[in-house]
């Protein structure tokens, strides 16, 4: 009775357009009246749920995301992509690809990397004659990016409640990002093709894109900074998150000359406003407690476990859900509300941790491009001018893309697993 008034209450609240951090909360109060279990654990739970040093990393990405927008790291990025693809067909809208993947490896946020590189891309592909259509398709559809190639915020809350390495998963994400991103050049280079879109006329000249390079060696640095010292072992993700920090400012401001004090003050309220979503981890933490209690991984197991015995089967049963769950919830708070439940199911299936990780968080890229919730469709539709319904339409390419390759890394998953297993970042 406990688990079934849990649930009917949280979709009542949700239902209703009640906050997800405050539905949680007040279907685990609801759930605690008619149980045995004292409400003193709310109050403990919900400091355990936050008091965890791995999270410190998200704020810090995030700001350091925003400072390398507003200091003009991600202009020079772009400016150093355009030069090296913009003749080819297609070349502007596989360069907001390939930008979106340099700026994925900085600030982790997939609504924050379409507004940083759409806000410059997106003009100029519309001033070359692309329509607008396709212009927020590629944008949106690179963003999703930010999710994925490490590190990733996503990545971050799943190894945390997971309890696996978050080193190990943004290793292993860095290979499927490459995959996804190279789809999406493809499916732009061929939509370009096929509707007639030139790149910029201008041939590729090794000097000016050596010039390009020089003049933002600083920029084009972060990610390899950012990655190579996490990998290296020289930093935690948190200190790299600072490191980052600290980077964005040197470059946007020594080297750049572009930050002042007012962008400075934007880059850090736009972060405190986003990372206020921090405050779903304590609620969901106690949420998934009750879950456990009332053995709700064990019940979803021999559900499914009714199903099929395939571990192949079952995956794609969990990947359909993800798909529909993401539609109306945001990925952070799927992340946090359903990993507590499958994880036990997919380990008993002999899934890897890690694997089922980048599972999750690829098919939550799909959740970015899907109506009604689609926050990178609403972020490329302000951009792009374009409607929602008209955008739509031109990322379903790019959704069959991502679902491909979905398939792809669920039925082969050494290519997530090698790189971390080689460097010994196992479960």
């Amino acid at each position: 009775m406990t688990l079934a008034l849990l649930l009917i209450t949280l979709g009542l609240c949700l239902l209703i357009g009640i906050p997800i951090f405050m539905s949680l909360g007040i279907a685990t109060f609801v759930a605690l009246s008619v149980s045995d279990v004292p409400m003193l654990i709310v109050a403990q739970t919900l400091y355990q749920g936050v008091d965890k040093f791995p999270l410190l990393a998200i704020p810090c990405f995030i700001l350091a995301g925003s400072l390398m927008e507003y200091g003009g790291v991600t202009k020079q990025i772009i400016d150093v992509i355009s030069k090296f693809t913009g003749r080819v067909t297609g070349g502007l809208g596989i360069a907001t690809i390939l930008a979106c993947m340099f700026f994925s490896a900085i600030s982790g946020s997939g609504p924050g990397t379409v507004a940083a590189v759409g806000s410059m891309m997106i003009p100029a592909m519309l001033r070359h004659g692309y329509d607008r259509g396709y212009a927020g398709a590629v944008s949106s559809s690179g963003g999703t990016l930010g999710i994925l190639i490490p590190p990733s915020n996503p990545m971050i809350i799943y190894g945390v409640i997971a309890q696996c390495s978050i080193v190990g998963l943004f290793i292993a994400g860095f290979i499927p990002g490459v995959i996804i991103g190279i789809s999406h050049s493809l499916v732009a280079y061929i939509v370009a093709r096929r509707m007639g879109y030139k790149g910029t006329g201008e041939p590729f000249v090794l000097k000016e894109f050596l010039v390009a390079c020089w003049r933002g060696k600083f920029s084009i640095a972060a990610p390899f900074l950012i990655l190579g010292g996490i990998y290296a072992g020289i930093f935690t993700p948190v200190e790299a998150s600072v490191v980052a920090v600290i980077y964005g400012f040197f470059v946007g401001a020594v080297i750049n000359r572009a930050l002042n004090f007012r962008l400075i003050m934007e880059a850090l309220t736009d972060s405190a406003r986003i990372s206020t979503a921090m405050i779903i981890v304590g609620t969901s933490t106690v949420f998934g407690q009750i879950l456990t209690v009332n053995k709700a991984p064990l019940r979803l197991a021999n559900f499914l476990a009714g199903i099929s015995s395939n571990w192949f089967v079952i995956m794609l049963l969990i990947i359909g859900m993800f798909i529909i769950l993401g539609m109306f919830m945001e990925t952070l708070s799927t992340i946090i509300i359903v990993t507590p439940v499958l994880l036990p199911v997919v380990t008993m299936l002999g899934v890897d941790p890690i694997h089922f990780g980048i599972i999750f968080v690829v098919t939550n890229e799909v959740a970015f491009l899907t109506p009604p919730l689609g926050v990178n469709l609403f972020v490329a539709c302000q951009l792009a001018d374009v409607s929602l319904e008209r955008l739509s339409l031109h990322v379903l390419p790019h959704i069959a893309a991502i679902i491909i390759c979905i398939l792809f890394l669920t039925y082969f998953p050494q290519i997530s697993l090698w790189l971390p297993h080689l460097l010994g970042y196992g479960f």
